[in-house]
């Protein structure tokens, strides 16, 4: 599973007040956290700033890739402060970025496309065009398989492609958590080599026990064949459910790295 730690992000109070002072020790910490506990990126937002994304962004890059050697997820639909945080990423140092995200939306699209190719970057596709965010899985997989034929088109490998099958909330629709995980099993039964990725945590926004439902979710996205995920990886038993969900489905071959984590004792939860 690709781990993408979700910490950094504006809307998050603490988070906000640190960008506003500019006060890097919280958030360099936040980021070594994540590094230590599994994060494969580190996902940095400054959305929240509005005019002053772009300068926070470049901002918060730095902070990042001086805590860690982690690969940086540059969050933002602005191509302004994308290209901002990009010039900021030191080449060699933190590995190739990525850019969260892109869509079939023209604008979007049009705007984002020159930074992949400018900057060699791996990108999550999120599974919406001009028309919005489709109901139906049938929708998603179109919209899926358009963009990677179209960022193949342009050069990129499939492995750099990320596709989000747009995860909603299922309080305020009992088939959305059926429609992401058909669209998750469809794309990579079409596309094996394309990566899936999702927010997680939006699957359970507006309803109680939260990290009860982003667990179990998390099995079911990794069963239809996600293997990637924006997440905090400082919740230990999201990341518990993790380790077991891949030693059952075989993807972690003789639970290898399910006894590896018990050793180290995080499976102590």
């Amino acid at each position: 599973m690709i781990i993408i730690g979700e910490k950094i992000n504006s809307t998050r109070g603490a988070v906000r007040a640190a960008i506003e002072r500019r006060d890097a020790g919280p958030l360099a910490a936040l980021a070594q956290k994540q590094r230590e506990a599994g994060a494969d990126y580190i996902d940095v937002n400054a959305g929240m700033f509005l005019d002053g994304e772009a300068e926070s962004l470049e901002w918060l890059v730095g902070v990042a890739q001086d805590a860690t050697d982690a690969p940086l997820s540059l969050d933002s639909p602005n191509a302004t402060a994308l290209r901002r945080g990009l010039r900021a990423v030191r080449a060699g140092r933190n590995g190739k970025p990525l850019i969260n995200s892109i869509t079939d939306e023209k604008a979007r699209y049009d705007a984002v496309l020159p930074l992949i190719k400018e900057f060699d970057t791996s990108v999550i596709a999120l599974c919406m065009d001009d028309s919005g965010m489709p109901e139906r899985a049938e929708d998603r997989i179109i919209i899926a398989e358009r963009l990677i034929e179209k960022l193949t088109g342009e050069g990129m490998r499939p492995e750099d492609i990320f596709i989000d099958p747009m995860v909603r909330p299922i309080g305020t629709g009992s088939g959305y958590g059926i429609a992401a995980l058909e669209t998750i099993r469809e794309v990579k039964r079409r596309r094996p080599e394309v990566h899936i990725a999702c927010g997680l945590s939006n699957v359970s926004y507006g309803i109680p026990a939260r990290k009860l439902m982003n667990r179990t979710f998390l099995v079911a996205a990794i069963a239809a064949g996600m293997d990637g995920a924006i997440l905090d990886p400082l919740d230990r038993e999201l990341m518990a459910s993790l380790y077991a969900g891949e030693a059952l489905l075989g993807i972690d071959e003789y639970c290898a790295g399910y006894l590896s984590k018990f050793r180290e004792g995080a499976l102590d939860v």
